[in-house]
C-alpha cells in the first residue's frame, strides 16, 4: 500500500482542522483531499522523473505525467530541474542548450495547450550569450502554450559534496539577476530553482515585496544533501513566508556519475506535508489542492507581515 501522511485531528493545529484529508488512490498518481473541495481550492500536481541524456525519452515521460494530470483535474503540473535532460558528461548541457523559441520548449509549449494545463518547467538549458555558457532558467507556460514568466537561476550550485562528488555549475551557467514572481490559476507563483532553496532571503522577496502565495522549487537536490536536508528547508520555506510549496523532484540515477534525492513534495503555508509520493525514487506525480482561503487564514493569525522588520531597522541596530 502507498503510503500518505495523515495526522489524527487531535493532532492538528486548529488552524487547519477545516482542510480535507491526505488519501492515496495509487503508487502512481497520489491525490490529498480530492473530496469535498473547498470551492476556492484548486488542484496541482508535482512530478517526480529520472531524467537521462535523451531528450525525447524525456518528453515521453513528460507527456505521460501531464496525461495524467490533466485526468486528475490538474490546473498545473510542476516538472523539476532538468527536466528535459540531463547529460552523461561534462558539456553535454551546452551542447543541446536553445533559445526559448527552440524546438524543445516548443514541444513542451505544444503540449501545454494540446492538454490544456499549464506547465512549471524548472530547469531548461536556456542558451545564453556565448557558446561556453547557459541558463538554468525555469519557464512557466499557461494553458493555451504562451510562455508567460521566466526565471533564471541565481544561486549557482559550485559544491564539494563531503562523501561525494564536486559540482562546479558557474563554469558553465551564467546566473540570473531578477527575482520573479508571476500569477496563475492557482494564485501567484514565486518562481526558484533547486540550491536557491538554501538561500532565505530570495522567498522573503517572493513573499513581502512580490506578493506570492506558491513558491515553486524544481530540483535535482543530491542524494547526501537531499537526505539531510530536502525537506526540512522546504517546509522552513514555507512556514517563514506562510505560502504553499511546490517541490518536483529528480529522483534516482542518472547515469554513472549523477544520483539524485527524489522525494518529490507539496507543503501547505502551515508546514505540513500535504502531496507526497509514496516511493521517493518512482516515477509519478503528487496531487494536492492549494487552498487560497487558508493562506489568508494562516496569514490573519499569525501576522508576520506586520511584524517583521524593515532592513533599515537591522541596519541601525547592528553595532
Amino acid at each position: 500500500m502507498p503510503f500518505c501522511l495523515s495526522l489524527p485531528n487531535s493532532r492538528i493545529s486548529p488552524l487547519l482542522r477545516h482542510a480535507p484529508p491526505i488519501r492515496c488512490q495509487s503508487a502512481r498518481v497520489v491525490i490529498a483531499g480530492e473530496s469535498n473541495m473547498a470551492a476556492n481550492s484548486l488542484r496541482v500536481a508535482a512530478a517526480q522523473m529520472t531524467s537521462i541524456n535523451d531528450l525525447a525519452a524525456n518528453f515521453a515521460t513528460c507527456s505521460g505525467l501531464v496525461k495524467e494530470a490533466a485526468a486528475a483535474g490538474a490546473k498545473l503540473i510542476c516538472f523539476p530541474e532538468s527536466f528535459s535532460f540531463i547529460g552523461a558528461k561534462d558539456g553535454d548541457s551546452l551542447k543541446i542548450a536553445q533559445p526559448l523559441d527552440g524546438p524543445i520548449l516548443q514541444q513542451y509549449c505544444s503540449l501545454a495547450r494540446e492538454s490544456g494545463i499549464w506547465l512549471s518547467l524548472g530547469g531548461f538549458q536556456e542558451k545564453a550569450s556565448d557558446d561556453e555558457h547557459l541558463f538554468n532558467t525555469h519557464v512557466v507556460v499557461d494553458d493555451a502554450g504562451n510562455i508567460r514568466s521566466t526565471y533564471r537561476k541565481i544561486h549557482l550550485f559550485d559544491v564539494d559534496i563531503p562523501g561525494g562528488r564536486a559540482y562546479n555549475e558557474g563554469s558553465f551557467t551564467e546566473p540570473g539577476k531578477n527575482v520573479v514572481a508571476t500569477d496563475s490559476p492557482i494564485g501567484r507563483l514565486g518562481l526558484t530553482v533547486c540550491y536557491d532553496l538554501r538561500f532565505p532571503e530570495l522567498y522573503q522577496q517572493l513573499r513581502f515585496q512580490h506578493e506570492a502565495q506558491v513558491l515553486l522549487v524544481p530540483a535535482a537536490f543530491t542524494k547526501v544533501t537531499g537526505l539531510a536536508h530536502w525537506e526540512i528547508l522546504l517546509r522552513a520555506r514555507a512556514i517563514e513566508t506562510q505560502c504553499y510549496v511546490i517541490a518536483a523532484a529528480q529522483a534516482g540515477q542518472h547515469n554513472d556519475k549523477r544520483e539524485s534525492h527524489g522525494e518529490t513534495l507539496i507543503i501547505d503555508p502551515w508546514g505540513a506535508v500535504v502531496g507526497r509520493l509514496p516511493d521517493r525514487l518512482s516515477t509519478g506525480i503528487a496531487i494536492a489542492d492549494i487552498d487560497l482561503s487558508l493562506i489568508d487564514s494562516v496569514r490573519e493569525k499569525m501576522p508576520i507581515a506586520k511584524h517583521r522588520k524593515p532592513i533599515e531597522f537591522w541596519k541601525s541596530a547592528s553595532l
